[in-house]
């Protein structure tokens, strides 16, 4: 009886609240405004670049249980392989270090074996997720040569104070954790973000790749995915210190660890350690707004990225002094090693001003400083990088119905000189068409870790990576064009793209011959790789959206084609030689259907279809991934604007890949899944405050 009690009250008040609520689903057809292609705000329809958003009503409907899964889910441009050091994102056949990821704007940072660990962004703390393809150099510099994703987290503007909670189970022990704190009082403004996520791992097959073993193994314990835990603890603050300067700071803290079972094949399923990552940042800025057009933003950013084995049992291994092997040192269960400790600090000073002839002008200058300590994996222990760049981006759209982007930025790298990337970009209206085309230039230089890797990994024998001083930077040569058509709840848009990135910098397998002679008698390893510089890359394709969206059904969809061309020289056979950019898969697709209702004024109900699949994705060892095709059904259930549920059932028909471990190179899904979550707002603090505000004024006046 208290429950049905409960349950009655919270659907009362579930009612009373909805008529003030701003809904999500009651919104969506408010035109978007996008500030990712240009670095200012445009309409959707009207942004110069083409710009592919993730709405905040996609994102409740698909409810996702990480970025990986709303990306790979709801656009078909992106793949990722996910490991224990992260997820190794693939962007129009490019990989992670030509995709920038941005929150809020600020980079995302957090590199570790060539992965993004993505667990860093709580899935339930995104408003929307802007997505620019192609090169945007000139604006972001480079790490932006394949494109850009922008994450912009939820804004919680309402005075007084709001709760938020989130809890979401799934199989496999699948945790997800969100708690948010917002207070807002006066000029003062805070938000307190809290995220856990937990899976217990699963394993697809106990058998090992055969092609990495000396014997024929059916027994191993080593897991598709690992059991993992991560959790983060981040703080917003804002000051609005006069009605045009707003302050701000930032903090976050990160702690990770991957759990690996031990097995009883020595080299094959043994381990003798857990991984643990441990992040860190703190941000400042300010934003001081000097008339109705022109603004100048300033942010200071310092963020850490560290980790570690923790050893689970007694393990004699190598040890390092300033990167250079002195003896064997035996560690203890509980003993941490470090094995790389990367640091960014990074400030960039920006103002945009509107000038005459209906011009936007944006200018900007950035210093990037990266520090390495790597003491096993980097020459000398550590390694360092110091970037400055400055920018100008000009609009113009005094030839209404053709628009105009151009820019420039100038980039200094203490290492490799001087380099100027241009941009342009242009768009057509004609009634309901928007005809856009943009060519750009990017420049890359190698990172630290690919100058001075030297890193040795245990799997199935011994593989040595090794990085190369005589690398040279990274040039690209980007164009694409695309049309959309919109007419009324019908919208439509085809892209095209080619991507030349000449002395593009990729792993490669050497002989060993070409290996350092102390290295190979040190460790006689099975195979060794180095980064080197392709002789030239290619990557075009073309990507085909459609939606179709009307006040209760939605259908949609979208295809890529993609195809990569690279060339690497051959020292051992004399020769050049054509090789596959790992991970290329030449058709990937998705589609969806959605329906909502409002069944009464306190209850809405959401029902989504979806479906996502892939062709066979090519690597240039140990053979391809196979190709997958996967279905998802999604409910939700809004009450008022306080309470929703989500519930739903992923990959409907089973598909798991049973490929040897170690070479499941499709997709690690363990097969069919279901979740559940339920999240509760509570936003009463406004009559809080000001209940504690009268309270304040009639003491005071009692007092006098």
């Amino acid at each position: 009886m208290k429950r049905i009690l409960t349950v009655g009250i919270l659907a009362m008040y579930a009612c009373m609240t909805v008529s003030a609520q701003n809904d999500i689903w009651r919104n969506d057809s408010i035109q978007e405004i996008v500030v990712t292609g240009t670095g200012t705000q445009h309409l959707l329809k009207d942004a110069p670049v083409q710009t592919e958003v993730i709405s905040g009503r996609q994102l409740q409907q698909y409810a996702g249980k990480s970025i990986e899964d709303i990306l790979s889910g709801l656009t078909a441009s992106f793949a990722f392989n996910e490991n224990d050091m992260g997820s190794h994102l693939q962007m129009n056949g490019l990989g992670n270090s030509y995709v920038l990821i941005l929150i809020d704007g600020r980079r995302l940072h957090g590199d570790n074996g060539g992965e993004n660990d993505l667990s860093l962004i709580d899935p339930h703390n995104i408003e929307k997720i802007e997505i620019v393809k192609g090169a945007s150099s000139a604006l972001y510099g480079s790490d932006a040569i394949a494109g850009v994703i922008n994450i912009i987290t939820k804004k919680h503007r309402e005075q007084g104070l709001m709760l938020e909670n989130t809890s979401r189970f799934g199989s496999y022990g699948d945790i997800r954790q969100h708690n948010g704190i917002a207070l807002n009082y006066g000029k003062f403004s805070s938000y307190t973000n809290f995220q856990l996520q937990h899976s217990d791992g699963w394993q697809n097959t106990s058998e090992e790749a055969l092609s990495q073993t000396e014997y024929h193994i059916t027994d191993s314990r080593n897991k598709t995915v690992n059991r993992h835990t991560n959790w983060q603890i981040a703080e917003h603050l804002s000051y609005q210190l006069t009605p045009k300067i707003e302050l701000y700071a930032d903090g976050s803290i990160y702690w990770k660890r991957i759990y690996r079972p031990s097995g009883k094949h020595p080299g094959v399923d043994v381990k003798t350690y857990d991984m643990q990552y441990n992040n860190a940042s703190v941000s400042v800025g300010g934003k001081w707004k000097l008339n109705t057009t022109d603004v100048i933003t300033f942010d200071a950013d310092w963020k850490r990225h560290a980790y570690n084995y923790v050893f689970t049992d007694t393990t004699l291994t190598d040890g390092y002094v300033n990167g250079r092997f002195t003896n064997y040192y035996p560690y203890f269960p509980g003993d941490k090693d470090l094995q790389s400790d990367q640091r960014l600090t990074h400030v960039t000073l920006k103002g945009v001003f509107a000038l005459p002839c209906e011009q936007q002008l944006s200018a900007g200058l950035e210093y990037r400083y990266d520090w390495l300590k790597a003491p096993m994996r980097v020459k000398e222990g550590k390694a360092t990088d110091n970037t400055q760049a400055v920018y100008v981006q000009d609009e113009w759209a005094l030839l209404n119905p053709l628009y105009l982007t151009a820019g420039l930025r100038l980039t200094r790298n203490e290492g490799f000189g001087t380099r100027l990337t241009p941009k342009i970009s242009a768009m057509l209206k004609v009634k309901d068409l928007r005809l856009r085309a943009t060519w750009s230039q990017g420049y890359k230089t190698p990172t630290p870790k690919e100058l001075h890797y030297q890193y040795v990994r245990n799997m199935n024998g011994v593989l040595l990576y090794l990085g190369n001083t005589d690398l040279k930077p990274q040039t690209s040569n980007y164009l694409g064009l695309s049309a959309e058509y919109s007419i009324g709840n019908l919208t439509l848009t085809l892209s095209g793209y080619y991507n030349k990135v000449d002395n593009m910098i990729a792993l490669v397998t050497i002989p060993t011959s070409e290996a350092p002679g102390d290295l190979i008698v040190q460790y006689d390893p099975r195979r060794v790789r180095q980064y080197q510089n392709m002789e030239d890359a290619k990557t075009y394709g073309v990507d085909f959206t459609a939606r179709y969206q009307t006040k209760h059904f939605t259908i949609g969809g979208s295809y890529s084609y993609l195809d990569t061309q690279a060339h690497q020289y051959d020292t051992e056979d004399d020769v050049m030689k054509k090789v596959t950019i790992d991970g290329m898969a030449h058709h990937k697709a998705n589609w969806y259907a959605t329906w909502n209702h409002d069944f009464t004024k306190c209850y809405h109900l959401g029902i989504g279809i979806y479906g996502r699949m892939s062709s066979k994705r090519y690597y240039q060892v140990d053979g391809d991934g196979k190709g997958y095709q996967i279905w998802r059904l999604a409910t939700t259930h809004q009450f008022g604007k306080n309470y929703r549920l989500e519930a739903g059932i992923d990959n409907i028909f089973n598909y798991v890949d049973k490929t040897p471990h170690g070479l499941h190179l499709g997709t690690t899904t363990p097969g069919t899944t279901v979740y559940a979550s339920l999240t509760i707002r509570f936003n009463k603090g406004k009559k809080l405050i000001n209940k504690y505000k009268s309270n304040l004024n009639q003491r005071s006046n009692e007092e006098n």
